[in-house]
């Protein structure tokens, strides 16, 4: 918990400067290119995370990542930073929240569509539609199939849930036939 924490205030601080200088989409591409390349390749995750190597090795190491990447200057010194604080290996979770941020800045909420069968791209428009059209915000979908649903859809949306699978349904009947039953 203390990690997500953690990977919560850095991507907030690194939000603010991106926020006040107009560059918070280019530190995303920016530090996404990052942490997607971190994360493909464990060896080079290893070699600059790794305390069991030489500090001054392991930031050689990572200066070549960003000279490679061609880093814009806040990026590199927030990577450094992250080097120098001992957080580097929080890279990952610090871009989720940082993507997640930006597009709540953007104006942009994410939702997930999860069904039992696969629908078609007309009937994931019309949801993200609705969906758009209930929040006022543009909404990107991530969606899902899961066949134990029986049938029907859950959305996700922030904290709100719209449950409408059958599976759903047949447990709510369950429990109300359980409550009839003992009155």
């Amino acid at each position: 918990m203390k990690n997500l924490a953690v990977a919560r205030r850095y991507a907030k601080a690194l939000l603010l400067i991106g926020k006040e200088d107009g560059q918070a989409e280019m530190y995303r591409e920016e530090l996404g290119s990052f942490s997607i390349l971190i994360s493909s390749s464990k060896e080079l995750e290893q070699a600059i995370s790794n305390p069991l190597y030489n500090a001054a090795g392991r930031k050689k190491v990572l200066q070549a990542i960003i000279e490679q990447l061609e880093l814009s200057g806040v990026v590199r010194a927030f990577l450094l930073l992250l080097f120098d604080k001992g957080r580097i290996g929080f890279v990952e979770s610090i871009y989720s929240f940082y993507e997640k941020l930006a597009d709540e800045l953007k104006g942009v909420a994410c939702a997930s569509l999860v069904s039992a069968t696969e629908l078609s791209s007309e009937t994931v428009e019309k949801i993200r539609g609705a969906l758009s059209k209930m929040t006022g915000k543009d909404v990107k979908l991530e969606v899902e199939q899961d066949p134990t649903l029986i049938g029907g859809i859950v959305t996700k949306i922030g904290d709100l849930v719209l449950d409408g699978s059958i599976k759903t349904q047949l447990l709510n009947m369950r429990e109300s036939l359980k409550r009839g039953e003992s009155v």
